[in-house]
């Protein structure tokens, strides 16, 4: 299987925080080398480098990142650029204008001819205290939150206990089961939105990050815990998934959750190949690819999120294993195709 370079598109109004969260995760990136795409034209002060105002602009920030100021137009050439065979990019985070259309972007990254990227959801950015009047001003604000996979609730500092409840009771009725994650100058764990590559002693190659080395690293005392402030739930199976009621589970995830992955083993007849799972907020992604010799055939998985019900959790996902030794045909498949990539 080619690499997949995932594709984060970040929006949100004006002031909402989005280059501060951009700042945020190049600062506390774990290795990853991001290639930031700034949807926007003028000087833009990325963590005291500037972007030239010129389009398809680069500057390196000198920790393996690139970032580059481009217009709509020129995006999906740029990602040719970004994501050559020796790219050393493993995501791309799309930074939109403030004004620009979230749905604009998605379409340009889910239609790019590139096969060597992977829509990777969209994160929308919310002023926590001027939702109320942006919400006034610009109507529109419900169709982008509709889109999203995951809200980034901004700013929570600015106003009391009466006030979150009622902006984020608001965005609920909007969004449904969308997660929505409060927190303040745009302070966001990068391992919601993608993984830190495999440690290497050849030139670095971006890997899907083993579930033990999320383990492994969840528990390293040296540094700020994975997890800190979160709920995670580590699940493995021995027997092989209904892929039908695995969908089930991913399109009506449990509330909170904001992040899963994994590799999944499917009880479906002529299936052999193994499946990675990817979920953020509501966005969905399976890869499928190989078993390596002697790799033990079992899906696991593990849940990150906050105030997740473990026990509920556990029971519907060992609901998705299928009972019988007599394996599902073919079109038990049917329903996770939309998600492959």
């Amino acid at each position: 299987m080619k690499r997949q370079i995932p594709v984060v598109v970040v929006a949100g109004y004006l002031g909402s925080g989005k280059t501060t969260l951009l700042n945020h995760l190049l600062r506390n990136n774990g290795g990853t080398r991001i290639g930031v795409v700034v949807n926007d034209f003028g000087a833009i002060n990325i963590d005291s480098m500037l972007v030239a105002g010129q389009v398809d602009s680069m500057v390196s920030l000198g920790n393996g990142c690139l970032c580059c100021a481009v217009d709509v137009s020129e995006m999906d050439g740029l990602f040719d650029r970004l994501t050559g065979p020796r790219s050393p990019i493993d995501v791309i985070v799309v930074e939109a204008s403030g004004l620009a259309e979230p749905k604009s972007l998605i379409r340009l990254v889910l239609g790019s001819e590139n096969q060597r990227i992977a829509y990777g959801g969209l994160v929308e950015l919310v002023d926590a205290a001027e939702f109320v009047d942006t919400r006034a001003r610009h109507p529109e604000i419900d169709q982008h939150l509709q889109l999203a996979d995951l809200i980034v609730l901004n700013k929570v500092d600015r106003i009391d206990a009466e006030q979150l409840s009622f902006v984020s009771t608001s965005i609920a009725e909007l969004v449904g089961a969308v997660p929505i994650y409060p927190t303040s100058n745009g302070v966001l764990d990068p391992a919601l939105l993608f993984d830190k590559p495999a440690v290497a002693e050849k030139p670095m190659v971006a890997e899907q990050l083993t579930l033990d080395q999320l383990i492994e690293h969840d528990h390293h005392d040296d540094h700020r815990h994975l997890h800190d402030g979160y709920d995670h739930v580590e699940f493995t199976a021995e027997r092989p998934l209904d892929p039908r009621a695995l969908i089930d589970f991913v399109e009506e995830p449990p509330r909170g959750l904001f992040r899963a992955k994994g590799f999944l083993a499917f009880a479906v007849a002529g299936e052999s190949r193994k499946f990675v799972l990817h979920v953020v907020g509501r966005h969905i992604r399976l890869q499928p690819t190989r078993w390596t010799r002697g790799e033990r055939r079992v899906s696991q998985l593990v849940l990150i999120g906050t105030g997740l019900d473990e026990a509920d959790i556990r029971n519907r996902l060992h609901a998705c294993v299928h009972p019988s030794p007599d394996l599902l045909d073919e079109n038990a498949m049917l329903n996770l195709q939309r998600y492959l990539i």
